[in-house]
């Protein structure tokens, strides 16, 4: 079981009692009624998680209990050129679209504030022996950037299994501690139940590193149930051997988690040319990326432009726009709608390329 942040219970605790007080005298003769099941898709807007927002007017999206809506929010980075992310934006300035129809924006509003929660996933197989102890260290202080009061993240890794270090957590120097955990492993593999905490994905005597396994554990096991933004970074060389699915599964389960992704494609090449191998691990990862409105970024093996890039996604994850509408296709079939924002000034616009509308996690 996920572990439920305290700020995320004290919220709704909180929220429960004040809206107690303001209804008990149209109530006071009526029998309190069950509560509903929660059926909201991971890939849409959350429907009043406690602690959590939802669409109030246009420009101020408030903190509300669950209303029986279906509203898609997407968040996404707006950026010139040259690569610099544009603020101070408006409603006005985007259009969106789903399946090529135009669709009308209920709100719109900078999101620098919400609380995020965050997946570091790291590549700890052999290829990765000369940049792990690099990516340790500034992952590490990447955390202590990111990371405020309401934030949480987690720690997992792989190579020829996929393993949690690090459950859900505020405190960075655990999360430091599950980093520093990683070492270099080439073989062997545990006999463990499959999955983290007993996922659908048997991770027991693999053959190589277990990436798009990892990547569908973190959005399927752990970003799912978790609403408002949400983010993989994955330190890795982006090459997978071994995994029970595809990287279409890898990217299904991030898209339904609402999950953007970032790879830092930390690879050595020097290891592939003195082993005899070819690399080829960028042309999958950046399909993941794309598809989910993240980005690649490759370092390679350099400490600096390793740094570099976290800088970059702290800057962007603490600058995205989140748009949100009320699709006209109102069935809720599980079915995959493309999604487009265009801005009227031409700007580039860095978001995920759809959703799944309705599902339900397996």
């Amino acid at each position: 079981m996920l572990k439920i942040s305290a700020v995320r219970l004290r919220t709704a605790i909180t929220l429960l009692a004040c809206l107690c007080l303001m209804l008990s005298p149209c109530f006071a003769q009526q029998a309190a009624a069950p509560p509903k099941p929660d059926n909201a898709s991971p890939a849409q807007a959350p429907q009043s998680q406690p602690g959590k927002t939802q669409p109030g007017d246009d420009q101020n999206p408030r903190e509300t209990l669950k209303v029986n809506v279906n509203v898609v929010q997407l968040f996404f980075n707006v950026k010139d050129k040259k690569g610099v992310l544009i603020p101070n934006l408006n409603k006005d300035d985007f259009s969106i679209a789903e399946d090529g129809r135009p669709q009308t924006i209920k709100y719109f509003t900078a999101e620098s504030n919400l609380p995020l929660t965050l997946g570091i996933l790291i590549d700890s197989s052999g290829s990765q022996q000369r940049v792990l102890d690099m990516e340790k260290e500034v992952g590490g202080a990447f955390l202590k950037q990111i990371l405020r009061n309401n934030d949480e993240a987690f720690v997992i890794g792989f190579d020829v299994d996929v393993d949690l270090l690090q459950d859900f957590t505020n405190d960075v120097h655990r999360l430091q501690a599950a980093l520093n955990k990683t070492k270099i492993n080439i073989g062997g593999g545990n006999l463990g139940p499959p999955g983290i905490g007993g996922g659908p994905i048997p991770t027991s005597n693999p053959r190589g590193t277990l990436l798009y396994d990892a990547v569908y554990l973190s959005g399927h096991d752990m970003l799912a149930k978790e609403t408002g933004r949400k983010a993989m970074i994955l330190l890795t060389d982006g090459e997978d051997q071994g995994s029970q699915l595809p990287i279409k599964g890898a990217i299904e389960a991030a898209q339904k988690a609402d999950a953007i992704v970032y790879v830092l494609l930390c690879a050595d090449r020097g290891f592939y040319g003195s082993a005899g191998m070819g690399y080829s691990g960028e042309g999958e990862m950046k399909k993941l990326t794309e598809q989910t409105g993240g980005r690649l970024i490759n370092v390679g093996n350099n400490f600096q432009k390793l740094r570099d890039a976290f800088d970059q996604i702290a800057a962007e994850l603490r600058s995205q726009y989140n748009i949100g509408y009320t699709p006209d296709n109102t069935k809720l079939d599980g079915s995959y709608r493309k999604l487009e924002i265009k801005s009227k000034q031409n700007y580039k616009i860095q978001a995920r390329a759809g959703y799944y509308a309705g599902h339900t996690q397996d």
